[in-house]
């Protein structure tokens, strides 16, 4: 670490015992510490937890698709959108297991009360709790992504109402915001990378631009994150695992690294691909039916 990222470490450290989020340790896990950029150019403190996550016995609960959570926006004018203010820090740890959460740094051996990130099964837990909390309105008024939350609405007289209820029930469970991250009636808002409005969803334009100024990958790792964020973004793509296959083709095992004019060019049509299609109107649900002497019925075609 460098001297400045030892100053944030302190600080940091400070913070989270002042706060009651971890105490002195003597347990005998211990993990690394590193620090990570955040969006703002902060610094956030970050445990590699990886040696205790590949023992940890998995939590199955499901993470919503981005996908599903979108399409349930048909016909809402009004949105608002609350983040979590440290989400995974407001749910604790059991008692039995805060030992295992131990981190060491230059300042001595801590370990958290609460739950922190980087745990494997940290989303999955948080994720129970809050669908737990929001089950009755869950896709009617609000959609959650672990800890961030889009309430959505027909009308402002709707929205005012379910409003009310959301940070009713955020206070009853003493789960608190982040209110510089918070946004209220809106007609236009950024959520999940995406930005949803009544008439449809487009990309994120900063994931856009992101994209567009995306370098040639050097190796399979920098092909993984390139197709991990347009991937991402497949939707509104037609046929991207047939354009991505030259790259996806250098990630399989014992595959040598070499980066050819099919790469390339399935690199540049990605790219300009997502640069350009930008807007998606949300799906709509048609009723057909056929019958037949001996036979009738409907079904559902989604167009």
């Amino acid at each position: 670490m460098s001297g400045k990222e030892y100053d944030e470490l302190k600080k940091q450290l400070d913070e989270l015992l002042e706060k009651g989020f971890i105490r002195d340790s003597v347990s005998p896990w211990g993990a690394p510490v590193l620090f990570v950029k955040k969006k703002d150019r902060t610094m956030r403190m970050c445990i590699d937890y990886r040696d205790l996550n590949a023992v940890t016995i998995k939590n199955k609960y499901p993470l919503p698709r981005i996908d599903d959570l979108l399409d349930r926006l048909k016909g809402a004018k009004h949105f608002s959108k609350i983040d979590l203010r440290s989400g995974y820090h407001q749910m604790r740890i059991r008692d039995s297991d805060i030992p295992k959460t131990a981190f060491v740094t230059r300042y001595g051996h801590h370990e958290f009360t609460v739950v922190s990130f980087g745990l494997t099964n940290a989303p999955a837990y948080f994720m129970n709790m809050m669908n737990m909390i929001f089950m009755k309105e869950l896709d009617q008024c609000v959609v959650v992504f672990i800890d961030d939350i889009l309430i959505f609405s027909k009308t402002r007289e709707e929205h005012e109402q379910h409003l009310r209820i959301v940070l009713e029930k955020l206070r009853e469970n003493q789960l608190y915001r982040k209110f510089n991250k918070c946004e209220f009636w809106l007609e236009k808002v950024a959520f999940l990378g995406h930005v949803l409005t009544a008439e449809g969803v487009s990309v994120d334009p900063e994931k856009v631009e992101a994209v567009s100024n995306w370098k040639t990958p050097r190796n399979a790792t920098e092909i993984r994150s390139f197709l991990g964020l347009a991937g991402y973004y497949r939707r509104f793509m037609e046929n991207f695992s047939k354009i991505a296959k030259p790259m996806t083709g250098l990630l399989k095992n014992n595959t040598p690294y070499e980066w050819d004019d099919k790469c390339e060019g399935s690199f540049q049509l990605l790219k300009e691909k997502l640069t350009t299609a930008r807007f998606l109107p949300y799906l709509t649900c048609i009723r057909t039916s056929w019958c037949t002497v001996m036979h009738l019925g409907k079904v559902w075609d989604v167009c």
